[in-house]
This record gives structure tokens, sequence and C-alpha cells, in this order.
């Protein structure tokens, strides 16, 4: 299992670095004023529907439900099921996209009533229209994705994403060379987006189409494929929870000038830790516990629950510190050019440094929701996904009113606690979330390790010299500090054996199989 992680882990990886370089030239192309808070916002909702789609959130319902046919009826009768999952799905986005375009400026006067009569809600309801295309192109994708997934054929689906992040760099590098003005820019990049869904969507054809793993395509609205979707629907909206507080706080962030800029930005930090473990595990624990309670493997259900919630803690709680206490050096190196001033920096730092307090919960909720996902509740997460939301928007209500953008962050990382907490208790007061011996001793451990590199990062960024002055010294200093971080890390967990020699060489000699191709 810890391999799949590490090759899903690895493509997100790599989105989330092209990603921040995407950002980052969008961020010098359009600044945080109307044009981008209008882009932004549109990117948003389209990225939400994307989201729930892809990135291992519809293998919470596709890959129980595949297997289960495949077990009981054969090979056969799966890739059937699959075509019609396929077909049905297909139809239902193109459907969703048309409808959207048609209702988009009320869609958006309600996700940012701020934006009501202005010249920024009219651009973002062309920009958001402009994308839509990329919605249709998801469908097919989500399920490709799911069922290449479900055979242990992580690499294609974990690096196909990258097609989406290059096509939208290589468009806003030409945009910035020309020298275009931001607002014909934005329509450029948002048209950009449907090119790139296509792009994802072609280079999962070819091993869709080899092993034929959904044939025959059709639409059907029969009782299974109604079954899949009752489960289906929930649990992706379960497993984008992240995004759709993000949404909910840009509804609520809406009303001030850039607010909806730095809370975007800030997010996009978030997001890679996030990317890396909440990812992986969504797409890789969900089979494997699948398969456990199939086989009545009690032994091997226990392993996988422990694993990923050592690897939710130990990857999330360092990376949430890094974040707080390197969040300036960080956004100013990353997005502080052309029109991205100073002062966004500065708005959009102290966001990162509140949005980084619930980095945990997040990864949290992608460790804890498989064991409900795995079990076909999906109902369960959904219920504590909509709870948060719900005490994210009545406290961003409130303390955006007295704090501003941070009050709304403030809100948002109570709202993904909210979540987190609910799962948790249901796990506790349903079936119970086991965890093995070598989990309990590990756990408290990795939180004493990531305090004193937190700690131990903060001493030296007070201690050493300003590099403001200098953008190539900021950034040696700030990997100098990243690399210090790491590594004091790494050697606290070898300390506190955590992890051991041993341990290392297995997963390097692991690395090194052939099986990590797959």
């Amino acid at each position: 299992m810890i391999r799949h992680i590490f090759t899903v882990s690895s493509g997100t990886l790599a989105s989330r670095l092209l990603g921040f370089a995407r950002d980052s030239l969008a961020a010098a192309l359009l600044g945080a004023g109307p044009v981008a808070d209008a882009f932004l916002l549109a990117f948003q909702l389209v990225n939400v529907i994307r989201r729930m789609l892809t990135e291992g959130a519809l293998n919470a319902a596709l890959i129980p439900a595949w297997m289960r046919v495949r077990d009981n009826n054969g090979i056969l009768a799966a890739s059937a099921f699959a075509g019609a999952a396929l077909g049905t799905i297909s139809v239902a986005l193109i459907a969703l996209a048309v409808i959207a375009g048609v209702v988009m400026p009320i869609l958006l006067t309600l996700l940012a009533p701020g934006f009501a009569g202005r010249e920024t809600l009219q651009l973002a309801v062309t920009d958001a229209r402009l994308m839509l295309p990329y919605v249709a192109f998801a469908g097919p994708v989500t399920v490709m994705m799911g069922l290449l997934n479900a055979q242990h054929r992580f690499a294609i689906t974990a690096f196909s994403p990258l097609l989406f992040n290059i096509a939208l760099i290589v468009v806003i590098a030409a945009l910035l060379l020309m020298g275009r003005d931001p607002q014909s820019a934005a329509l450029v990049m948002a048209a950009t987006v449907g090119v790139a869904g296509l792009l994802q969507l072609l280079i999962l054809i070819i091993p869709s189409r080899s092993s034929k793993l959904a044939s025959p395509l059709r639409v059907v609205f029969d009782p299974e494929m109604r079954t899949f979707f009752r489960k289906a629907i929930p649990g992706m909206i379960a497993s984008s929870g992240p995004q759709l507080l993000i949404v909910a706080g840009a509804v609520i962030a809406s009303m001030s000038p850039s607010a909806v800029s730095w809370l975007y930005f800030a997010n996009r930090l978030i997001e890679l830790p996030l990317g890396m473990v909440g990812v992986a595990m969504g797409t890789v624990l969900v089979p494997e516990i699948t398969r456990a309670l199939s086989n009545d493997d009690k032994p091997a259900l226990i392993s996988a629950e422990s694993r990923g919630l050592e690897l939710a803690a130990g990857l999330a709680l360092p990376a949430a510190l890094g974040l707080i206490v390197l969040n300036e050096p960080i956004v100013r190196l990353l997005f502080e050019h052309g029109a991205f001033t100073a002062a966004d920096t500065r708005a959009t730092a102290f966001t990162l440094g509140c949005l980084a307090l619930g980095l945990p919960a997040h990864v949290l909720i992608k460790a804890l929701s498989p064991a409900f996902f795995a079990r076909g509740n999906t109902m369960t997460p959904l219920l504590a996904t909509l709870k948060g939301i719900a005490v994210a928007i009545v406290l961003a209500i409130v303390l955006g009113q007295i704090y501003g953008i941070g009050g709304i962050a403030a809100a948002m990382v109570i709202g993904a606690w909210s979540n987190a907490l609910s799962l948790a208790r249901s796990i506790a007061a349903t079936f119970g979330f086991s965890i093995d011996a070598d989990a309990r001793r590990r756990l408290p451990r990795i939180v004493l390790a990531a305090l004193l590199m937190g700690g131990a990062l903060w001493l030296a960024v007070w201690t050493l010299p300003d590099a403001t002055g200098s953008r190539a010294f900021e950034a040696i200093l700030l990997g100098g500090l990243i690399a210090g971080g790491i590594a004091c890390y790494g050697l606290l967990l070898l300390l506190f054996r955590v992890v051991g020699w041993h341990d290392m060489q297995a997963a390097r000699a692991r690395a090194r199989s052939p099986g990590l191709r797959g």
C-alpha cells in the first residue's frame, strides 16, 4: 500500500508544483484586483466540480461498486457496469454544463453576493462559461481514473493531471510575453481550461480502451445505476470538503475587494500537502479497506487504517507548522511579481497562517472517510461535511465583520475541525476505528517530532538575516530553511524510533521494484 501511496503522492506533488508555477504566473498577470477576483471565483467553481469527480473522490463509490460486480458476476459484467457508468456520467455532466451556462449569472450572484451590481460579476460569468467544457470532459476522465486505480494502475492516473497545468502554464507565459491586458488575458486563460481537460481525457483513453475496462458504452438509469448514483453523489460532495469550504469562504470574501484572490492564493499552498497525503489516501485506502472487508481480513483492515493515520499525522503536522512559520517568505517568493503587490503578500500570508491550522483536520478527514466509503456509507461523511460548511458560513459572517479576511479563514478552520470531529464521533459510535500497537507507539512521537521541528524552524527564522532585498538570496534562504526543517524532522523521527534505517532501506528497495511501475 505504501508503494502505491508513494506513486500517487509523487504525481500529485508534481501536479501541485506545476500548479504553483501556474498560479505564480497568473498572479503576475492578473494581480489581486477585480479581474483576478472574477477569474479566480469562476476557476474555483469549475475546480470544485473537477475535485469532486477526479483526484480520488469518485473512487469512494465507483471502486467498491465495480469490485462487487467483478467478484460476484465476473470481469465482463464489471466492464459492462463501467461502460454504463461512463456513458451515463458523461451525458449527465454535459447536461449539467449546459444548464450551468444558462443560469450562471444567478449562480454566481448567489456564490458571490458582493459582486452584484459590479463589473466583476459579468467578468466572472463570462470566465465561468468559457471554462464549462471542462466539466463535460471531467466525466469520462473520472471513470477511467477510478477503473485504472481499482486495477492498481496508479501511475497513469497520478501523472495525467500534469497536462492540465502544463497547458495553462504555456498559455499564461505566452500572454505575459505578449503583454496582454489582464481582462483579455483572463478570457484566454478561461478558454484554455476546457482545452486542458481535453488533453487529460486523451491521455487516459489509450490504456482504458486497450484493456476494455468500460465496454459496451451506454446510457442507462436502471436500478443498479440509480443505486450507484445515490451513493456516488453524497460521496463526491463529502470528498470535496476542503474545496467547498473555500467556496463558502469566497461567498463572504466577495464583499471585500481582493479578498477572494488572497483566499485563493493562500489555499493553493494548503493544497500541496493536502493533495500529496489526502488524494493519495483517498485513492489507495478505499480499495485497500474494501478488499480487507470483502475478505473479512481484520488484520489487513487494521493495518490499512493504522498506516493511513500515521501518514496523515506524519506529513500534515510538520507541513502545517512549516506553512505557519514561513508563510510570508513563501508567499513573497511565489506570488509577489508584476501586478501582485507587497500589500497582497502580507494579506495572503496572514490568511495562509490561519488556514494552515486546519490542514491536519482536512487530512484527518481523508484518513477517516475511507472507513465509511468502503462500507458503502456515503451519507455520514456527507452530513459531516455539510455541518462543517454550515459552521464555517455562520462563523465567517460574524468573524469576517470583526477581523476581515483573517476571521473568514478562522471560520473555515473551525468548519474543517467540526467535520473531522463529527467523523471521529461517528466511527466511535458505529464500527470503531482500530489501530495497531505500532501506530499507538508512533503517533505521540510523530506529534512531538513535528512540534520540535516547528520550534527549531521558528528560531531559525528569527535568527537568520533579512533576505527581502534580494530575490535570489531570499530563494536560497527559504530553500535552506525548508531543507533544514525536513532534515530536522527526519532525524527526530529516527531518534524517536518512529522509523529506522532498516525501514528506509526497505522503502528504497520497494521504490526500485518493478511493481512501482504499475
